[in-house]
């Protein structure tokens, strides 16, 4: 199971975010969530991608 997360400062990144995150992400197909907030913690910053994975363990049958 692979989960994204994607901050973006404004709606205008989000064409630029959505090719990046396919180009990384696009044969896995993530869950993937965008989200508009106010700011980052650095003004030059406009987007923040968050990345979760959980991968079977050797006993656990192997995910489709």
């Amino acid at each position: 199971m692979v989960r994204t997360r994607m901050y973006l400062t404004g709606a205008e990144h989000w064409q630029g975010v959505a090719r990046a995150h396919g180009a990384v992400f696009g044969e896995i197909r993530p869950a993937a969530t965008a989200v508009i907030v106010a700011g980052l913690l650095d003004p030059a910053w406009v987007v923040e991608i968050e990345a979760e994975a959980v991968l079977p363990t050797e006993s656990a049958a192997p995910v489709p």
